[in-house]
C-alpha cells in the first residue's frame, strides 16, 4: 500500500499556513493545517502524522507546549518549530527539550524542504529503533535503567552501564538493527551526573553526507545558500550533557578528521564561521556496521574507531536472548491493549511457542509489530497462532515450514488463471493479502475510513485509492 507522508501544520497566521500547505502539497506530502495547538493535538490522535511544523507562539496552546506533550505522547514523531528572529534562543530551548529542528521567518524554501526530507528519514530509521521501558523503574523482576530483559547477557549490559554512567568516557554501542542501541544512550545520561543536562540524538544516516558537518557544528549566516541566519549544531546544543550519534559508521570518511578533532579537543568552529567554540560533552555512539571490516576497507578511521572505542557495549540480538521474550510479550500486551483499546489476555501455548522459536532478524522492533499486528487482527481475547504473521507462523522451531505460505500461493495462482507469470501471481497474492488486512481494520473501527488509515499507518487517501482499486466500499 502506497505510503504518503503526512505533516501536520499548526500556525495561527492564515496566510502562512496557505502557503506552507501549497509547498508541502508541491513536494508530495498530505497536509493538515490547523491554527493551535489544541487542533493539532487532536489532529495528531485521529491520524498517522509523520511530521509536525508548529508556530512558537499560537492562542490556547502555544507551540513550546504541543511539543511537551508531542515528546511525551508521540516521541517517534519530530517536530519542527517555526519561530521569528527575536526568538531563536526560545527556539533552541525547544531543541534542548526535543524538537526536531527548526526554521526562522521569513524562512527560505529549499532550507525547509532540506529539513523536512531529513525528519522524515529520522522517523523512517526511528521505526528500527526500540523505546522498551518497563513502568516502574525500580521493578527489578523486568528489568534495570528502563530497559526490559533479565537474560545474564543482558546483566553484563546493566554491570557496564552502573560503572561508566556517571563518567566523562566516550562509549561505543554496537548491535543488530532493532536491539535497543538508543535506550542504552538514553540510561548512560539519565543515570549519570549530566542528566539535568540537554541529550542530544543525531541519526548520522538520515543527513546527507553535505549536510553533516553544518549539521553537527552549526553555520554563520551566508555560510552556503540557504544560511539566512546562523544556526548552532548539534555539539553546541548537547554543552553540559550528552550526544548520542546513531549510525555513526554513516558518516563520511571525509568528515570523520573533524568530528574526531571535536572530540577530542572539545572545541570546533561552525560551517563559515572563524570563531573556535568550546564545550563540555559526553558522547555515545552507536552502530551496527563492524566498523573494523570498514577501516580495513579504507570506509572508516582507524584513529576515530579506537577514539570512540574507550567503552564498548555489545548488545545482543534477541536470539541470544530468548528468556526476555515473555517478559517483553508481556510489556507490549500491555502498551497495545491501551493504544488499541482491546482487552486481550495473552498468547496461545502454540502461538507463543512459536514466537519463542523464531529467529527475529528484525530484533525487537520486529517483536514489536508483529504484536501488534496480533492484536489488531485478534477477534477474541487470546493470539492464536492464525494470528501471527506468514513469516513467523510459517517458521517451526527455525527449520522447516508449515503449509500455509504454500497454501496462499497456490490459490493466488488459480486466482491469476493458467496463463499468469510469476508477476501475476505476486500482484494477485499482494492484492489478496492487502484486502484482507484493509477489512480486517474497517472491521475493527466499525468502517471508520480516518481511523482505518491510522491503524495501517497510511493516509487516509492511500486507503480510499486502494479500496477503490480493491472494489472495497468506502
Amino acid at each position: 500500500m502506497a505510503d504518503q507522508k503526512q505533516v501536520l501544520v499548526a500556525d495561527d497566521e492564515p496566510n502562512l499556513r496557505r502557503v506552507l500547505e501549497a509547498q508541502l502539497r508541491r513536494d508530495g506530502y498530505e497536509v493538515h493545517a490547523v491554527a493551535d495547538g489544541e487542533a493539532a493535538l487532536a489532529t495528531l490522535a485521529e491520524h498517522h502524522i509523520d511530521v509536525i511544523i508548529t508556530d512558537l507562539r499560537m492562542p490556547k496552546l502555544d507551540g513550546m507546549e504541543l511539543l511537551k506533550s508531542v515528546t511525551k505522547s508521540h516521541p517517534d514523531v519530530p517536530v519542527i518549530m517555526i519561530t521569528a528572529h527575536g526568538t531563536v534562543d526560545t527556539a533552541v530551548e525547544a531543541l534542548k527539550l526535543g524538537a526536531f529542528d527548526y526554521v526562522t521567518k521569513p524562512f527560505d524554501r529549499t532550507e525547509l524542504k532540506n529539513v523536512i526530507e531529513k525528519a522524515t528519514r529520522t522517523r523512517d530509521l526511528a521505526s528500527q529503533a526500540v523505546t522498551v521501558a518497563p513502568e516502574r523503574e525500580e521493578d527489578d523482576s523486568r528489568g534495570r535503567f528502563n530497559i526490559i530483559g533479565t537474560s545474564e547477557l543482558m546483566q553484563t549490559i546493566y554491570d557496564i552501564i552502573s560503572k561508566v554512567a556517571n563518567t566523562p568516557s566516550t562509549v561505543l554501542v554496537t548491535g543488530d538493527s532493532g536491539t535497543g542501541k538508543e535506550l542504552i544512550a538514553r540510561a548512560l545520561h539519565e543515570h549519570g551526573g549530566r542528566s539535568n543536562e540537554p541529550f542530544i540524538k543525531v541519526n548520522c544516516a538520515a543527513i546527507p553526507p553535505d549536510l553533516i558537518e553544518s549539521e553537527l557544528f552549526g553555520y554563520e549566516k551566508g555560510a552556503f545558500t540557504g544560511a539566512v541566519t546562523s544556526k548552532p549544531g548539534r555539539f553546541e546544543l548537547a554543552h553540559g550533557g550528552t550526544l548520542f550519534l546513531d549510525e555513526i559508521g554513516e558518516i563520511p570518511i571525509s568528515m570523520q578528521v573533524k568530528l574526531l578533532r571535536a572530540i577530542q579537543e572539545q572545541e570546533f568552529e561552525r560551517v563559515g564561521g572563524i570563531k573556535t567554540t568550546q564545550v563540555d560533552v559526553r558522547l555515545v555512539a552507536a552502530t551496527n556496521r563492524d566498523l573494523k571490516a570498514d577501516i580495513a576497507e579504507g570506509r572508516f578511521r582507524e584513529d576515530l574507531f579506537y577514539r570512540l572505542n574507550v567503552v564498548h557495549m555489545r548488545l545482543p540480538p534477541l536470539r541470544e536472548r530468548t528468556g526476555d521474550i515473555p517478559l517483553l510479550l508481556e510489556y507490549f500486551l500491555g502498551r497495545f491493549n491501551t493504544r488499541l483499546s482491546r482487552n486481550i489476555e495473552g498468547f496461545s501455548e502454540e502461538a507463543r511457542r512459536v514466537l519463542l522459536t523464531y529467529q527475529w532478524p528484525g530484533n525487537i522492533r520486529e517483536l514489536e509489530n508483529v504484536v501488534e499486528r496480533c492484536m489488531l487482527f485478534c477477534d477474541g481475547t487470546q493470539v492464536e497462532l492464525e494470528h501471527l504473521p506468514p513469516e513467523v507462523a510459517g517458521v517451526d522451531g527455525g527449520t522447516g515450514r508449515i503449509s500455509d505460505p504454500a497454501v496462499d500461493a497456490a490459490a493466488a495462482v488459480d486466482a491469476a488463471g493458467p496463463e499468469a507469470g510469476l508477476k501475476d501471481v505476486v500482484r494477485e497474492a499482494t492484492a489478496r493479502l492487502e484486502r484482507e488486512l484493509i477489512q480486517r481494520a474497517l472491521d475493527r473501527t466499525g468502517g471508520n475510513v480516518t481511523h482505518a488509515a491510522r491503524l495501517l499507518k497510511i493516509s487516509r487517501k492511500s486507503l480510499q485509492t486502494k479500496m477503490k482499486e480493491l472494489d472495497l466500499r468506502d
